[in-house]
């Protein structure tokens, strides 16, 4: 009997007694051209034999690394998550005025998300799948959890201080801001092409988007 499951082949392929590697490049490498793969082809249409090509790697090397196809996809999703969610995590919010901090927030935010389409699309591609591998990882829920910590301890010091209205949500500033901030990206060629704007190239439009969302986010905050 012929077997068909991939899942059996990692066993065949672990790395020989000194072959001189680099566990975590090769991870790195890996998780780069799947990123790749999955932009281009979506979670079903990407095959593991192309991003083998990609690394120049073996197709079982990648099974012993992630497992499987679908293990390896949650990994991207973590790592394009983990990206946006650690700089959060440094931009120092704590240190400046309430206001202030919420500023620098949304241009990250808006910035994050005009410079990494990879990750706005991969987004794209798991609410087709309706979040199935996101919600699988407690890691992406963690990060986030984080990173709405943030913003209600930024939200709670603005009320204290009179400049921020009272009961604000962070889930909800979040969800403003980010939502622009994706749309922008994830909706770029139609929009451009629609009402004749150019959202990917044009800089004086990009920073005029920027300081709209800016605005519109204070300006729901403020007392």
């Amino acid at each position: 009997m012929t077997m068909t499951t991939e899942l059996l082949e990692p066993a065949l392929d672990v790395p020989r007694k000194g072959r001189k590697n680099n566990p975590e490049k090769t991870r790195e490498d890996i998780l780069r051209a799947a990123i790749a793969e999955f932009v281009s082809q979506g979670l079903s249409g990407a095959r593991v034999d192309a991003i083998a090509e990609r690394t120049k790697t073996s197709k079982r090397m990648i099974y012993y690394y992630f497992g499987s196809k679908e293990q390896l996809y949650v990994e991207v999703l973590e790592k394009l998550y983990g990206d946006i969610r650690r700089t959060e995590g440094h931009l120092h919010l704590a240190e400046l005025e309430p206001r202030e901090a919420i500023r620098r927030l949304v241009e990250f935010t808006f910035d994050h998300h005009d410079r990494n389409v990879d990750f706005v699309r991969i987004v794209c591609i798991e609410n087709i799948h309706y979040g199935e591998n996101v919600k699988q990882s407690s890691t992406i829920r963690a990060m986030s959890q984080n990173v709405l910590q943030l913003l209600d301890e930024t939200l709670r010091r603005g009320e204290a201080g009179g400049v921020f209205r009272p009961g604000l949500q962070a889930v909800d500033v979040h969800l403003l801001m980010s939502s622009f901030s994706f749309y922008r990206v994830s909706n770029r060629h139609t929009f451009s092409h629609i009402f004749q704007v150019d959202l990917a190239e044009d800089a004086a439009l990009k920073a005029r988007h920027k300081q709209v969302i800016c605005e519109a986010v204070l300006g729901y905050l403020q007392a």
